[in-house]
């Protein structure tokens, strides 16, 4: 049994090249079966280990057990020991998180400090495959998308878990087999209560069906860890497609995709719409225009053809308005973007000039028209998005509007072969241009 137990794990490493044989290996060693086992598997395979051992003080005696046992077992195997303190409870305090993100936070910034200072390449923790069973049932009942179902990986980042390949029952008989002691292991802080109806009730329910249960998901999981992989890059180009750069999606495009929920979904969910509003927002799709959803940090409109995102909560900067005189002469060229408007001065002369948010009832003649109309007229016949429309400046001089910010100047103020003096307009921060997104090539 210690044979195959050694032989597993090994096994395990080199596939998965979680290190080398020169590496020098930082193992996170609780007391519990499952570190003592990892500790002592690497030390008879002839891996350089330095070990770890954290005491959150939650557990009073116990705690205080376990780091003398870890002690004692170190110090017996000619093992570097590094040995700490947590303020646990103190800590979830101050942050307002659960104990368990506490030791969580507290435990790996504390891991990879130590391996820098010991120059360690990898920090080496416990856990293994009945842990990888248990998250893959915990995550799919609460519901997940395919990455929660690909369950531990056996790297990230620095951090490796040498024993994926074996279960406790596995771990058990190889500490026996070995003679070695070990403590009750009680300090995971995870949700005890939880995982303990998956390994005391689910999971034995199940092996009456399939004995082999355990090895059964764990190898699914391995599967969809490599089916993710495809997923992601395909999702990557989707999102691509249908997206103009700053996280709008275009409507068309997103319809037109294999599985435009699932795109949806990727595009949405890390920025907080849950999944009920997801289904909301997807069937939004084929109603009217106009229906606004909200996520703690953003905001989200369906408009005509897209729609548009953006973040809540940040303080729009209010824009300048900055002047500039010239005098028209043979070398005079009208500046050509729409964030410049160039106007007759003589005809703005008396006029104070202010930028603002336009207003019910605003209106101007529109460059190249004869007649009035109105900026709210004006906006939906150029199809701006409600965001847009909200974002939407105009300078006023005079009572009158002179120039609708990005967008067209008045022709009671244009430029003419009489002008002899030119007011330029510009406003910092520039106001974003009315927008032609831009999109992959493709089909609408």
């Amino acid at each position: 049994m210690r044979d195959e137990f050694r032989r597993k794990t090994v096994r395990f490493i080199e596939e998965h090249r979680l290190f080398g044989a020169e590496d020098k290996v930082l193992v996170a060693v609780s007391g519990g079966a499952d570190s003592v086992a990892l500790l002592q598997v690497l030390l008879q395979e002839g891996y350089r280990c330095v070990a770890a051992h954290c005491n959150f003080q939650l557990r009073g005696e116990e705690a205080d057990r376990d780091e003398a046992f870890v002690r004692g077992l170190c110090r017996e195997k000619g093992v570097e020991l590094h040995v700490t303190r947590f303020p646990t409870a103190e800590y979830a305090r101050e942050h307002g998180i659960s104990l368990e993100m506490a030791a969580r936070e507290l435990r790996y910034a504390w891991f990879e400090q130590v391996r820098r200072d010991t120059g360690a390449a990898v920090i080496a923790v416990a856990h293994h495959r009945d842990d990888n069973v248990e998250t893959f049932l915990l995550n799919l009942v609460r519901g997940t998308g395919i990455n929660g179902l690909k369950g531990m990986r056996p790297v990230r980042g620095c951090v490796v878990r040498p024993l994926l390949s074996v279960g406790r029952e596995d771990i058990l008989r190889y500490l026996q087999a070995m003679g070695q002691p070990y403590v009750t292991d009680s300090t995971n802080l995870q949700d005890i209560v939880t995982r303990n109806k998956l390994r005391l009730d689910v999971l034995p329910l199940l092996r009456t069906i399939n004995p082999s249960v355990s090895e059964a998901i764990a190898a699914t999981a391995e599967r969809l860890s490599e089916v993710a992989v495809v997923y992601r890059s395909a999702m990557e180009e989707a999102c691509r497609r249908v997206t103009d750069g700053q996280g709008n999606i275009h409507i068309a495009r997103l319809l037109a995709e294999t599985a435009p929920q699932a795109v949806l979904f990727e595009l949405l969910h890390p920025k907080g719409f849950n999944a009920t509003q997801l289904q909301d927002i997807f069937r939004s799709l084929s109603a009217v225009s106009g229906k606004r959803f909200h996520a703690p940090g953003f905001e989200l409109l369906r408009d005509r053809e897209w729609l548009w995102v953006r973040a809540r909560g940040q303080a729009e900067a209010e824009p300048v308005l900055r002047t500039e005189f010239c005098r028209v002469d043979a070398t005079f060229e009208p500046p050509r973007s729409p964030q410049i408007a160039c106007l007759d001065a003589d005809r703005l002369q008396g006029r104070s000039l202010v930028v603002r948010k336009w207003q019910a009832g605003d209106r101007f003649v529109p460059l190249g028209m004869k007649g009035f109309k109105r900026v709210r007229d004006y906006l939906r016949d150029r199809k701006r998005s409600l965001f847009e429309k909200e974002r939407q400046y105009v300078v006023e001089g005079g009572g009158d509007i002179v120039w609708l910010v990005g967008e067209r100047i008045d022709q009671r103020f244009r430029v003419t072969e009489q002008t002899r003096r030119v007011l330029l307009l510009w406003v910092e921060p520039p106001v974003e241009e009315s927008r032609q997104a831009a999109l992959p090539p493709g089909k609408d």
